[in-house]
């Protein structure tokens, strides 16, 4: 009997404790994929400021090397940014591992299951699951060049490095996966936290339904979201391919051109 008794202490206080554990570790998930979606967000309407003029791009980039508030620029604000970055990736992709299956039978009974209720939200988890995978990999070595050349940004300076360095097939799969993977994400993060059901009362019938409409509507949002940032990325690396491809005869060389005006 006092065996039973120390067995059951034991078990309740695993479970109490355990589930508080796997509480913690979503709630850190979901905000460091939070921050992630965030950033990639704004750096991809950033990023863009090429589409509109060499100038643009080049103002974006004094403003993160600090020259605007210290009157210099200071390249190791751009190394901490993407260390900080860098650091919220691995924290976030070592917590969602645990999710991912860890052998082929777990593998398998999750396409069994996917053939079987054809479950759309299912699919996007497995989507998810594989452009985060990829993106763990392209947005390293992205992130390593910001951490370690970060005086390397620039209308010359970032276009030689995607069309003469040969970067861009890393650029094209890093935007596809981050952006179907932050678009993906965003739409579970409301999933988990209920946001389709928030204001939402009536029986549980109709509760199900309403939650069921705005779950579509979210969906509908989401892929043109996806749609709209693979675009305007697609258009950004367009861009500097084909300022890369004019300048590639004095590749290294800077672009200047606010500088001297202001010198003027």
């Amino acid at each position: 009997m006092r065996h039973d008794r120390i067995q059951k202490s034991i078990n309740a206080y695993l479970c109490r404790n355990v589930s508080h554990i796997y509480a913690r570790l979503d709630i850190i998930q979901s905000i460091s994929g939070l921050i992630l979606a965030a950033f990639i967000i704004i750096h991809l309407l950033l990023e863009a400021s090429i589409i509109i003029s060499k100038d643009a791009m080049l103002m974006v980039s004094k403003f993160f090397e600090g020259y605007y508030f210290f009157g210099e620029k200071y390249p190791g604000i751009i190394s901490f940014l993407a260390a900080a970055i860098f650091f919220i990736l691995i924290i976030h992709a070592l917590i969602a591992l645990r999710k991912f299956p860890s052998n082929y039978r777990q593998y398998h009974i999750l396409k069994q299951h996917m053939k079987q209720f054809h479950h759309s939200d299912t699919h996007l988890w497995f989507y998810q699951a594989v452009t985060g995978f990829m993106m763990f990999f392209l947005a390293s070595v992205h992130l390593y060049i910001m951490m370690t050349q970060p005086a390397n940004i620039g209308p010359y300076a970032s276009a030689d490095r995607i069309y003469t360095d040969w970067l861009w097939p890393l650029y094209l799969l890093l935007l596809i996966s981050v952006v179907i993977h932050a678009g993906i994400g965003l739409y579970r993060l409301a999933l988990k936290w209920g946001i389709f059901e928030r204001n939402v009362h009536g029986n549980q019938k109709y509760v199900a339904k309403k939650s069921k409409i705005n779950r579509q509507i979210f969906k509908k949002i989401m892929l043109i979201g996806i749609s709209l940032y693979v675009i305007i990325g697609f258009t950004s690396l367009v861009s500097y391919l084909k300022v890369g491809y004019e300048h590639r005869d004095k590749a290294g060389e800077r672009y200047e051109s606010i500088e001297k005006e202001v010198q003027l």
